[in-house]
């Protein structure tokens, strides 16, 4: 992440003048090689590095997230992101997943991988040769990717102007409500820095980003900790089984319905809406541990689908809120920020929530917000902030 929050702008950049297909492929080929040697790494050093290296030279996700608004209408455009920050959710979710099953199968699966064979030196290898081979499909379908970037110069074949010819396309377009039309021209004229609209979804897009990446931290640990310490006492493999479930429904939730609530009540309500609802459900998960067999399963499953759900939906809405504050020509230098400021945020959520979740299992006695009541407390404290930066004047829209 922190290599990311180095790059991000970069890339945005290079996005704006050279088109969103290089900087695609870019990323998903850096993913292939580095990705490969973090699973080959022989010291902390070794992995640190390729992680490093991973973030710095993949500034895929801004660029994704201007074409997936460019091969849509306005209308459909919560379609496209939806479909972006699905991917990304499931990714979060289906990561650790693959991770819990297929990592250290030397030990898990000894009657298939011997200790002394290749996945018994390298544990963590197959796990993220796996994410890699994936990775290389999709660099190599990217190739047939079209470009959404077009700087509309010279004639064609007709005579006539490019300029022309999109003219003529996009008379056959529904036009955009006029105000929104001179906000955003406004917003042009500005350097991006003083753009409020975007500026003001970026910041609390970094708040819900920090909140997720810490919960994403806190829910790993918190189940396959022991019960003396508040926690579910799970294997690896169940908490694996409940991640992969989330993500099946996240990825129906956001493909069938998020898009028609999304026209039905807006991207900033959406925000609003998502981050109340995860509050309540937040303060409830200290007290899953209460309960045993097949009941904290359930309970752990509808939990983690409501609270992912909702996290994308949120991410969702700002990514929306951030595209359409700025034209196309800088929407790649726009998302750049958004990662930068995001990366950021992300580096620090891993190194706090475990500091928290470490502090917290010490003070078990402690008479106000015991254990990992504490823990829950914070992310409320947090999401809480966020929520409250989706009212005006803080949060404006173009």
């Amino acid at each position: 992440m922190f290599g990311r929050a180095l790059t991000s702008v970069f890339w945005g950049i290079v996005a704006d003048r050279y088109g969103r297909k290089p900087v695609i492929l870019i990323g998903t080929i850096t993913v292939v090689i580095f990705n490969t040697l973090f699973g080959l790494s022989l010291n902390f050093w070794m992995a640190l590095t390729t992680r490093f290296l991973l973030g710095s030279l993949n500034g895929l996700l801004g660029p994704i997230k201007a074409y997936a608004c460019e091969i849509f209408r306005e209308e459909r455009q919560a379609l496209g992101l939806s479909a972006v920050s699905t991917a990304w959710g499931i990714g979060l979710v289906v990561g650790p997943a693959m991770g819990g099953f297929l990592a250290q199968p030397a030990e898990k699966y000894p009657n298939i991988f011997s200790k002394n064979s290749f996945l018994g030196r390298f544990p963590y290898f197959l796990p993220c040769f796996c994410i890699s081979v994936f990775a290389l499909g999709v660099a190599v379908a990217s190739f047939w990717l079209p470009e959404t970037l077009h700087k509309h110069n010279g004639c064609g074949s007709n005579g006539s102007t490019k300029e022309e010819s999109i003219e003529e396309l996009e008379s056959a377009i529904p036009h955009q409500k006029e105000e929104k039309t001179k906000v955003v021209e406004r917003n042009s004229n500005k350097s991006l820095f003083k753009n409020w609209p975007l500026m003001s979804s970026i910041i609390a897009y970094c708040v819900f980003a920090l909140h997720d990446m810490a919960y994403s931290e806190i829910f790993s640990l918190w189940a396959v900790s022991p019960k003396k310490f508040g926690g579910l006492s799970l294997s690896t493999e169940d908490v694996g089984e409940v991640l992969a479930f989330s993500g099946f429904g996240l990825l129906v939730f956001q493909t069938f319905l998020y898009p028609h609530v999304e026209k039905l009540v807006g991207p900033v309500m959406i925000c609003r809406i998502g981050g109340i609802i995860s509050i309540p459900l937040l303060a409830g998960y200290p007290f899953i541990a209460m309960f045993s067999g097949i009941t904290v399963w359930l309970l752990l499953n509808l939990a983690s689908l409501m609270k992912n759900v909702l996290c994308i939906t949120i991410i969702t809405g700002l990514f929306l809120l951030q595209n359409r504050a700025v034209e196309q020509e800088r929407r790649g230098a726009a998302n750049g920020i958004a990662m930068t400021g995001m990366s950021l945020f992300k580096a620090i959520g891993p190194l706090g929530a475990g500091a928290l979740f470490s502090w917290a299992e010490k003070r078990l006695d402690a008479p106000i917000l015991p254990g990992v009541q504490m823990v829950f407390f914070v992310l409320i404290v947090v999401e809480a902030i966020g929520v409250l930066m989706t009212f005006k004047p803080f949060l404006t829209t173009a």
